[in-house]
């Protein structure tokens, strides 16, 4: 058995890995991939986890879980998509700095399973735009209480994606730049539901369709209709193109309006971010999923 866990994080994606690959249902039942929605496996994993308190299930206690969650004939890969395995959106940030609890939340989704080949799909996105977004979402006060004393350039992607890398050691962990997903997401999607190029894919454009509107939506159809055989590559540079032609106003531009937060201090932890994400990339056993 695998299963693949897309952990988010908070406010990478909004339900949209779930939609699309619902939106591909039949097609991953008759290959052996069941989607596990949220209403079916929170409160089973959650009760789960309560009682090991970080410790490993038994194989009975695996087969009732499985029992509980699956739904189709002998499925070889579950898929379960959601923000809430990173916790609430006030766990973005702690007294070490984002998600300081990311290693220890995955060992324990890990040991759920442990008879089972178990894969990590996570995005990360700039510090800045992150708080900005969760910010409203985060039902504890306010600023101050969301940072928990960190400061701007204390909010690092390095330390808890290297504490994921040692909690999945042996694990497949496919990572990317929410920044980069309106370009990449057909390969997201196919990489976390195993559906192959030459399979036709619903709800590719997704992504696009918000930044673009139906008529730009209209443009990129048109734009790619006259391609032959087109490759990743190509499809990139041509998704690239429009956005820049076509996108709308506002779509690709966001105000950080954060206490302390100037313009100087945005592009601080967006060249820290940007240099992590790098470091990141490089490290052994990663897939890191580039435009």
């Amino acid at each position: 058995m695998q299963i693949a866990y897309h952990i988010g994080v908070h406010c990478t994606d909004g339900d949209r890995m779930l939609k699309t690959l619902l939106n591909n249902r039949n097609w991953l039942l008759r290959e052996g991939t069941e989607v596990v929605t949220p209403n079916r496996h929170r409160a089973v994993l959650d009760e789960a986890l309560a009682a090991l308190q970080g410790g490993t299930a038994t194989p009975e206690m695996e087969q009732i879980m499985l029992d509980a969650l699956v739904e189709s004939d002998n499925p070889s890969r579950l898929v379960m998509s959601s923000a809430s395995f990173m916790g609430a959106p006030g766990r973005v940030c702690g007294q070490g700095g984002l998600y300081p609890q990311m290693g220890a939340r995955v060992a324990a989704l890990r040991k759920l399973f442990p008879s089972a080949e178990c894969e990590f799909f996570v995005a990360i996105r700039n510090p800045a735009t992150l708080l900005t977004e969760v910010l409203p979402q985060f039902a504890g006060g306010g600023y101050r209480e969301l940072v928990q004393g960190c400061r701007p350039e204390d909010l690092r992607w390095r330390d808890p994606l290297l504490s994921l890398l040692r909690a999945a050691a042996g694990c497949r962990v496919v990572i990317w730049c929410h920044e980069d997903v309106p370009l990449i997401w057909p390969e997201l999607v196919r990489l976390l539901g195993h559906i192959p190029q030459d399979v036709p894919l619903s709800g590719a454009l997704i992504y696009m369709h918000e930044l673009l509107g139906d008529a730009g939506i209209a443009r990129l159809r048109d734009a790619v209709a006259g391609q032959d055989n087109l490759d990743i590559t190509r499809r990139r540079e041509i998704y690239a193109r429009v956005l820049e032609q076509y996108a709308l106003p506002g779509t690709l531009d966001q105000v950080i309006d954060l206490p302390g937060w100037t313009q100087e201090v945005v592009d601080q932890v967006t060249d820290l971010y940007r240099a992590d994400a790098a470091m990141i990339a490089a490290q052994p056993g990663v897939e890191f999923v580039l435009p």
